[in-house]
């Protein structure tokens, strides 16, 4: 049995992530201030801290714990909110980073996991970008997050932790929040839909994305427990383009009535369109998405009918 520490449990990728790992039988530590997540939706079993991860007095609670690895997953996650108020978003995307890595060099934790984003890369070409492209992020979420990256480079450089930044192109899947409605798009679609028979779209129909599934999220980050990074950052897609019109018709049809759709105008950040290329993870590690939209989209869409 190992211990780990998955910062943001409360959360949709943090818990998913931290449920595997408690059912592998291992022994998982979280912190979260519920901002987004719900305490309710913190694992069965998982040691929860309730605090910020960019608050110092938080971190100093896990001294009690020495973890194997460091999965920070916590941090606001929307492009769209992070115009709102640019110094939250920092602290809670680069100075939890920062902080949390100091803390795995005072207590010899040798691996650092990280929730990145596709949002580094901002616009792109219409083909599957790879790690080679040149990162220009659209919002301050973006920033952050690259800001993020070689922060973990360079404590891997001078203190030589194994780091590895998991690039997250669009997750969806069920146990997304959906009361959020200006992070992750599935949910916010698949919420109007529900609640409103109704789906204001903010922006192009002709926007497209890459949505890859929780469970193979959760499968991405754990591939990377039995193997030496050194310090790199990965893809995590499936290198299929999907459009908002081709989602929204998807979802329209597998919800049991009828919804009504609304164009308005864009968010402040939004990328039009990216897909990610995923041969570098493959190489590295051996995963490869397992989960075909239309499954997963259905598979989602029961689970938020079961919950409304």
């Amino acid at each position: 049995m190992a211990t780990y520490l998955v910062t943001g449990a409360a959360g949709f990728i943090g818990g998913a992530v931290a449920k595997r790992l408690v059912h592998q039988g291992h022994e998982v530590v979280t912190i979260d201030n519920f901002s987004t997540g719900f305490r309710e939706a913190v694992p069965e079993g998982v040691h929860c801290i309730e605090g910020g991860c960019q608050d110092a007095d938080s971190i100093r609670q896990l001294d009690k714990w020495s973890f194997d690895a460091v999965f920070h997953i916590a941090g606001q996650s929307s492009g769209e909110i992070s115009f709102d108020n640019p110094v939250y978003d920092l602290q809670t995307n680069t100075q939890s980073t920062l902080l949390l890595l100091k803390h795995a060099v005072a207590t010899g934790c040798r691996k650092f996991l990280y929730a990145s984003t596709m949002s580094v890369y901002g616009d792109q070409p219409d083909k599957p970008v790879g790690e080679d492209a040149v990162a220009l992020p659209k919002s301050f979420y973006g920033v952050g997050k690259i800001a993020s990256e070689h922060y973990l480079r360079m404590y891997h450089e001078h203190y030589g932790i194994d780091c590895a930044a998991l690039r997250l192109f669009n997750v969806y899947g069920p146990g997304q929040n959906m009361q959020n409605l200006r992070q992750g798009m599935v949910s916010i679609y698949l919420a109007q839909a529900i609640n409103n028979r109704h789906i204001l779209v903010k922006g192009s129909p002709d926007r497209f994305r890459d949505f890859v599934y929780i469970d193979d999220v959760v499968d991405a980050f754990l591939s990377f427990l039995p193997v030496s990074a050194g310090y790199k950052f990965y893809n995590v897609a499936t290198g299929v383009k999907t459009t908002v019109g081709m989602l929204l018709e998807e979802i329209r049809k597998a919800v049991p009535f009828q919804t009504t759709l609304e164009f308005a105008s864009g968010t402040p950040g939004d990328q039009f369109g990216i897909t990610g290329d995923i041969s570098a993870i493959a190489l590295a590690t051996g995963w490869q998405p397992k989960t075909h939209l239309d499954r997963g989209l259905h598979t989602m869409i029961q689970w938020a009918l079961q919950h409304e």
